[in-house]
């Protein structure tokens, strides 16, 4: 399926209930307003596929670009189409898109330094969800590249933009997750930096708390384990 076809796709699947969710969420007006539904049935129907990935981003429509984030190889994607992805799109559910991507990359560790620190609210943004992607699913990262990043959650955070606050917050429950030492740590700093205020506009997502989260997380695991040992 070429990139115009891929077009008529979206522009067919799109609904006006969708593009008013989406744009209360930060999408702009360059939407068809396609239902993460329809957006996974295309990536199955497509599978990876990087060059037409890029044709779609360039294309500047929110679901094209949400879609390319689906469907493009992290074993092949360059550092600098991740860079321009991430530095233009000011939308939180595609940076979260971009961030979850690059977790799979290669180069992924290598660029939460420079992401974590930069001054645009987005970046930054990105680069918290990062951590928290290679908090969850890098298994051989050790202990303290994580334990670096939650040190500059406990003296920056409240100090960070709106949005990156969020990432931070999160990033901060998934290090807590990650294992026992970690998590003894997190819930340290959780305690002392207490209730993280972020502004989500006009919608319903909340910033969670992060002591709350991450001790219920622990709670539902453990009695899982316990349920599977009893099998």
């Amino acid at each position: 399926m070429d990139l115009q076809a891929v077009l008529q796709r979206l522009e067919g699947y799109g609904s006006e209930q969708t593009r008013k969710t989406y744009r209360r969420h930060g999408a702009s007006a360059n939407q068809y307003g396609v239902s993460f539904a329809n957006l996974k049935l295309l990536k199955k129907e497509l599978k990876t596929n990087q060059a037409l990935a890029e044709q779609l981003w360039d294309t500047g429509n929110e679901d094209a670009r949400m879609l390319a984030t689906m469907i493009a190889d992290p074993n092949s994607i360059s550092v600098e189409v991740v860079e321009k992805w991430i530095g233009n799109w000011p939308y939180y559910p595609g940076v979260d898109a971009v961030a979850t991507l690059v977790g799979k990359a290669p180069f992924a560790s290598a660029l939460v330094p420079k992401w974590t620190t930069v001054e645009d609210e987005w970046v930054s943004y990105g680069g918290w969800q990062l951590v928290a992607q290679l908090a969850t699913h890098d298994k051989q990262l050790p202990d303290d590249y994580f334990a670096a990043y939650l040190t500059v959650i406990e003296t920056s955070i409240h100090s960070r933009p709106n949005r990156t606050r969020h990432g931070m917050n999160g990033a901060l429950i998934a290090i807590g997750l990650r294992n026992a030492d970690l998590e003894e740590e997190a819930l340290r700093i959780a305690r002392v930096i207490g209730k993280v205020e972020v502004d989500h506009g006009d919608t319903s997502c909340k910033t969670p708390d992060a002591t709350t989260y991450i001790e219920d997380t622990k709670f539902k695991r453990d009695a899982m384990a316990k349920k599977r040992a009893k099998k």
